[in-house]
């Protein structure tokens, strides 16, 4: 493990793991990007939406693609936030808006899930073809972050030779365990949360799509378990939501991750059992591509830093920022030798 060049210390203001996770969404005040809005037609016969913020370097400059979160998109703060940081070390970047998290809701029946790679990795081909020349870093967040694992561990030997480097942040490695401690206690709030968008969602969908009308049931859902049994598994070819977690966790992925990749999480998730790191960092122990940072304090993409509420330092999107920048710095110069 590398030392990051500017230590974290967290946040002595936020003392406990839901006001860590809870102030990324209530207190902190990320301006919105000067970014625009593309839609690409998919080779199923649906369409992608990929937000996108140009780089005045040109089209060689780095760029950093940015997969989301559960219910995240453009309003999301880490999003903000990751654009910020690439503005200001002059790369470009895209955020890549899975099906029914963009502008408007996908043509086909099929959504998004934590497991789901294909849309992904067709991004980052399409990216690489656009701009060859440019070193790409990968970043996943949350389900995003579970996804873009997934997919260095599926496609791995296939990704573009521009894909230098990943980062996934606050990552529920385990779907299944991370599922049911999600709605402990406090946590609650989080899954009623997801609940009111999700649910009248997949309602919006199932009106769309006649054929869908036996996954009704998820109106009744009221836990992110039940929401995946009766819609997420059944829509995307699974028998049913613990099938669809032990398909789609990215922990058996992990030990197969062929490039340079750090995974951020927080042992105080609490969207996470803690022990389920444990497993992470025996299942990556032998895989030297693979750098895991877990301080114990930062709750679920916060890692807040700072003495003074009024000014604080968030150190997941700088440190991530940093450790994709030293392998663009490489790919560059191996490209100029």
């Amino acid at each position: 493990m590398h030392a990051a060049s500017r230590p974290y210390r967290p946040a002595w203001w936020l003392p406990d793991p839901h006001s860590a996770t809870l102030w990324g969404r209530l207190g902190r005040r990320e301006p919105a990007p000067a970014m625009r809005l593309e839609r690409w037609d998919t080779p199923d016969g649906d369409f992608l939406e990929i937000a996108r913020l140009d780089s005045p370097e040109g089209a060689a400059a780095p760029r950093l693609l940015l997969f989301h979160g559960l219910e995240g998109g453009m309003h999301s703060h880490y999003a903000r936030a990751m654009f910020r940081e690439a503005g200001q070390r002059g790369w470009a970047a895209d955020l890549l808006l899975f099906r029914t998290c963009g502008t408007e809701t996908n043509r086909l029946p099929r959504s998004y899930h934590s497991g789901e790679t294909t849309d992904p990795l067709w991004v980052v081909q399409q990216i690489s073809r656009q701009f060859p020349d440019a070193p790409l870093g990968l970043m996943g967040v949350s389900l995003g972050g579970n996804a873009l694992c997934k997919l260095l561990g599926e496609y791995g030997n296939v990704l573009p030779a521009q894909v230098v480097g990943a980062v996934a942040m606050s990552v529920p490695f385990d779907l299944a365990r991370a599922s049911r401690h999600i709605g402990r206690g406090f946590g609650l709030i989080y899954e009623k949360f997801f609940l009111k968008s999700l649910i009248p969602k997949a309602l919006a969908k199932i009106d769309r799509h006649p054929e869908l009308a036996p996954l009704r049931r998820v109106q009744n859902a009221r836990t992110l378990w039940e929401f995946d049994d009766a819609f997420t598994a059944p829509l995307h070819g699974f028998r049913d939501a613990v099938d669809y977690y032990a398909r789609a966790s990215s922990l058996p992925y992990l030990a197969r991750i062929q490039l340079p990749t750090l995974l951020l999480n927080a042992v105080d998730d609490p969207f996470l059992p803690a022990d389920v790191l444990d497993e992470v960092r025996g299942a990556v122990r032998e895989n030297d591509q693979v750098e895991v940072e877990f301080p114990a304090r930062g709750g679920h993409v916060g890692f807040t830093a700072g003495r003074r509420p009024w000014n604080p330092w968030y150190y997941g999107e700088w440190r991530a920022a940093e450790f994709l920048a030293a392998r663009m710095q490489r790919f560059v110069r191996a490209e100029v030798a």
